[in-house]
């Protein structure tokens, strides 16, 4: 094929092309470029570039516009298209909220379902930029217009491929139920995001609300909702590339931790807390951590980590809440994140210190019945390797749905402090020699009895004594943690291709 001469004029039926090309970029619409600059946000096609390896983009439907008579919008609202993000490839879809404040339409929900068909077809992850006010009330006239599809064919992407929601400002009503149908969702400290905006607010319920006062960010982030809340629309790009990162194939091993340190995390005195992201970062390479809904669920963090370049998922207890007791919020945190892992088959990492479920009758009134059996029936039933490390307790079903040795881990530690128990050893002891504290002759009496029992049934079930029962594959240094966890990886075969999703992904 003859290249076209630099200083050759295109011919007649191409000018027309060209020139409707450039009217959607942003150097042709300064005003919309300035409504986005008074709202501090940036226009979707730099975000697009900040996203996306260089040159990388394949725009699609860049020359639809509004279905309406008379209306007008560069690329109706929607800039989608294929790229690279660290040289893997990606589908993008992008509102843009100068086009009416990033409504969605019959054109553009025609484009979103293309785009989520394509990723479909071609097992690409989406990254969705979700900034907009819900439908488009004059496309209500459109002839024809009925239910879309978009929903339904995104839904259908769960466990099939990633998809990233990001939320840059506002995300309400449709824009709203794609950020919930997200894996991952990020968004900055200042978006707000809720099923109806204030319009539809005001009509149902007879409050008028700002945009920010329907769902502000750290509602959602109390909820569970939002995974990773960000200070602005760089970071938020900068969180998604590298999430997406741990979904491709191991890179070259990064910085090793100070693995000694280790040694000294979990303190001497059982009954002191420590926090456990200490115990992730003495595993992780350097700058390899990504924790997922860290203000929801505490008592338990979930973490995508990189262990000498390859993607593990770590679910922990976390003594600095309710000592590593696992309640309802944390059981649905934990579920969602296993079932993430194990539909990409992430290698998982579980590091227990847990004296078991809560209990009582107000954690019953959550409904821990089953939000519990979630964490076992999600790991029971994972193929992905899982990896378990006990720090310190391991008591009861709290232990049991961690990763304990009925699960089959691919490989069982424990460090020198695991505690080891059916049921919380103090508890124990109620039920064990109950006629025996009950002939104490007073309560001082009594809780001096109860403390020795206590103590020998701890000694019976430290470690070690664990251990020679079989019940660990092994007592180790805690420095020696990353290094074992490595050699264990390295003998794990890889996973088998598929050609259908493994699993869905219950959205959380």
């Amino acid at each position: 094929m003859t290249a076209a001469k630099p200083d050759r004029p295109p011919r007649a039926d191409l000018q027309p092309v060209l020139a409707a090309r450039q009217t959607i970029l942003d150097a042709a619409r300064p005003a919309a470029v300035a409504q986005q600059r008074k709202r501090g946000r940036w226009t979707a096609r730099e975000a697009i570039a900040a996203l996306i390896d260089d040159g990388s983009f394949v725009e699609y439907g860049g020359l639809a516009r509004p279905a309406v008579p008379g209306m007008s919008g560069a690329a109706d609202g929607v800039v989608m298209g294929t790229a690279q993000i660290g040289g893997r490839p990606v589908d993008l879809l992008i509102y843009d909220y100068t086009v009416y404040a990033g409504t969605q339409s019959a054109i553009n929900h025609a484009k979103t379902t293309r785009m989520f068909e394509h990723a479909e077809r071609h097992r690409l992850p989406v990254v969705c930029w979700l900034d907009g006010g819900g439908a488009r009330p004059h496309d209500m006239k459109v002839e024809g217009r009925g239910s879309t599809p978009t929903f339904v064919v995104f839904a259908r992407l769960s466990g099939w491929v990633p998809t990233i929601g990001i939320l840059p400002g506002r995300a309400f009503a449709g824009h709203a139920n794609l950020a919930g149908l997200c894996d991952v969702l990020i968004a900055t400290k200042d978006s707000t995001m809720g099923m109806a905006g204030p319009p539809l607010v005001e009509a149902a319920l007879g409050i008028k609300l700002t945009p920010e006062e329907v769902g502000p960010a750290e509602v959602h982030v109390a909820a569970g909702v939002i995974d990773v809340l960000v200070e602005d629309e760089a970071e938020a790009i900068a969180v998604a590339q590298k999430y997406l990162g741990y979904f491709g194939p191991p890179t070259e091993p990064g910085e090793a931790p100070d693995t000694l340190a280790l040694r000294d995390v979990v303190p001497e005195n059982p009954r002191r807390a420590y926090n456990v992201r200490k115990v992730i970062e003495g595993i992780a390479d350097r700058g390899s951590i990504l924790e997922l809904k860290a203000g929801f669920g505490r008592a338990v963090v979930t973490s995508l980590i990189r262990i000498a370049g390859r993607p593990v998922g770590v679910v922990a207890n976390q003594p600095m809440v309710l000592a590593g007791a696992i309640d309802s919020p944390a059981s649905d945190k934990a579920a969602h994140f296993i079932q993430l892992c194990d539909a990409f088959d992430i290698p998982l990492l579980s590091l227990c210190d847990t004296p078991g479920l809560m209990v009582g009758p107000d954690v019953e009134r959550t409904g821990l019945v089953r939000k519990s059996a979630r964490v076992l029936a999600a790991f029971a039933n994972a193929t992905a390797p899982v990896m378990t490390v006990v720090l310190r307790k391991a008591y009861g079903l709290g232990y049991y749905v961690m990763g304990s040795q009925p699960l089959e881990p691919a490989i069982l530690l424990a460090w020198p402090t695991a505690e080891y128990g059916g049921m919380g050893l103090e508890g124990a002891v109620n039920i064990i020699y109950r006629a025996e504290l009950e002939t104490a002759a007073d309560a001082e009496e009594r809780a001096a009895l109860h403390k020795r029992l206590t103590d020998e049934l701890k000694r019976s079930n430290t470690a070690l004594e664990v251990a020679a029962r079989y019940l660990y594959d092994d007592v180790i240094d805690p420095a020696d943690t990353r290094d074992i966890l490595i050699k264990t990886l390295a003998t794990l075969p890889p996973p088998p291709a598929r050609a259908t999703r493994k699993r869905l992904i219950e959205p959380f």
